[in-house]
């Protein structure tokens, strides 16, 4: 072999040299694709009810008690706490008191889907439809003509909670809503992209079968509403107090040739709260306690109770505060959060959205993002520098592999994310997530080694010793 040049030594020692994970570490993709067979389960589960209904029970497998305020919690004791079926926060008792700091790690389990509006059923030309109001960041045209799972619960006149999940299984009948054809869409193609098809046209269809009596107005809607009350109990009104969604109703699968990368729907950002799930079960013993927080809303805003704008988890931390008989504002300044959400994946079908030194790539681990927003830095949690430090210091020295980008040009791309939910309370916070293809759409693909190394990023600030010195 030819003796390196002091050139090429020089830029080994000084410059950047990023490879993929599988090119810097060929058998990574064993442990990752035996990751992400417990991750593509966790996919199943497509709204936030359900993912919190997913995770008690292993939860409770894995020693968890539901937290009780006043309760002397030892290190290593784990517990959780559940904001109204959406919300939950888990937690792994550190060596340290709380006053010293938590570690905290927050993602989103609601993605964008089509949720059901409170009078949705409608007959029109002998056909039964579910309205629908689209809920979060949606490209509208790419929902028609796909399969549709029906999804949520319902809550009837005489107090008894429905759940409601039918469309996903072979033997389940499937929705989907219509779109026109070829040749009768000239002036439809001569549309925009955002006015192909109107939030009013995204209308589930359900049924065309007619109820047998002449004398009924509306025989479709009838016979449709018959079979919901022979199946659940629940008549039309009760749809008032519903809690009803369409969601795609492809499972998720193993994409490629060489199943190097997962198809599926809402991996924003179920790829990282999956990642960090795994990260607290199999924190043991940590220095510093640990804060898991699947929250709901992101997709809207975060608005509302289940919403991360919610008081719930500073409330939280201030129990736990008085619990030791300390400040929560203590708690809060000596913490450190991992904001997991993810980013766009570069796509050579669309270079030029991205600038190529500042985004992220598939197969190249998770990307961490020192700011988001838009345009300039506009509506944005921006890490110091203090932190960047302090994180990818933990992630050298746990062997984590990690990229850094921003989400596309700056006068084309942006977005919001946790980071500014949690950094208001005064903790420095920083975004870290897996790079997205397809992202919003009703199937998104992301790589099972970005997925695994997130897991690893993550448990490599749970399991770190060092104190937060800025």
């Amino acid at each position: 072999m030819d003796k390196k040049t002091k050139g090429q030594e020089l830029a080994e020692s000084i410059l950047t040299d990023r490879k993929s994970l599988p090119e810097g570490n060929p058998g990574i993709m064993k442990d990752a694709d035996a990751f992400c067979e417990g991750y593509k389960r966790f996919l199943a589960n497509k709204t936030e009810r359900e993912v919190v209904e997913y995770v008690l029970p292993i939860l409770a497998e894995k020693g968890y008690t539901e937290y009780s305020r006043g309760t002397k919690y030892k290190p290593g004791d784990k517990f959780y706490k559940v904001n109204r079926d959406k919300t939950i926060l888990m937690c792994t008792m550190g060596r340290r008191p709380v006053s010293e700091g938590v570690r905290v790690t927050v993602a989103h389990t609601d993605s964008p889907r089509l949720d059901f509006k409170p009078h949705p059923l409608f007959e029109d030309a002998s056909m039964a439809f579910f309205k629908t109001h689209y809920y979060g960041g949606i490209k509208k045209y790419q929902w028609t003509t796909i399969p549709l799972s029906i999804r949520g619960v319902v809550y009837t006149k005489d107090g008894r909670k429905v759940t409601i999940r039918i469309g996903e299984n072979d033997d389940e009948p499937a929705f989907l809503i219509t779109d026109l054809l070829p040749h009768l869409a000239q002036n439809q193609m001569k549309k925009g992209a955002s006015e192909v098809v109107e939030g009013e046209q995204l209308n589930l269809l359900i049924g065309s079968l007619p109820y047998d009596d002449e004398k009924v107005k509306e025989k479709v809607k009838l016979a449709i509403m018959s079979i919901l009350h022979e199946k659940y109990g629940i008549t039309e009104d009760d749809f008032e107090t519903a809690e009803l969604c369409a969601v795609p109703a492809f499972k998720p699968r193993d994409m490629g040739l060489d199943r190097s990368l997962v198809a599926a729907y809402g991996q924003d950002d179920s790829s990282c709260a999956y990642a960090e799930f795994m990260a607290e079960l199999d924190t043991v013993d940590p220095e510093y306690g640990t804060v898991t927080i699947f929250a709901d809303k992101e997709e809207t805003g975060s608005d509302g109770v289940t919403g991360m704008r919610s008081f719930f988890f500073r409330d939280f931390l201030e129990d736990l505060a008085q619990d030791e008989g300390c400040e929560v504002r203590d708690v809060l300044r000596n913490s450190v959060c991992l904001s997991c959400d993810v980013s766009a994946g570069f796509d050579p079908a669309y270079p030029e959205v991205m600038e190529r030194n500042n985004c992220c790539f598939m197969n190249c681990g998770p990307c961490l993002a020192k700011y988001d927003g838009s345009r300039g830095k506009y509506s944005t949690n921006d890490a110091s520098a203090e932190m960047m430090n302090y994180v990818i210091t933990q992630f050298r020295d746990a062997g984590v592999t990690w990229q850094i980008g921003e989400l596309g040009k700056i006068d084309l791309g942006g977005g919001g994310t946790i980071a500014s939910e949690i950094s208001v309370h005064s903790i420095d916070t920083v975004d870290i997530g897996v790079p997205v293809l397809s992202m919003h759409a009703p199937i998104e693909v992301t790589a099972k080694a970005d997925v695994y190394m997130l897991y690893k990023a993550i448990r490599a600030v749970y399991d770190s010793r060092k104190p937060k010195d800025f």
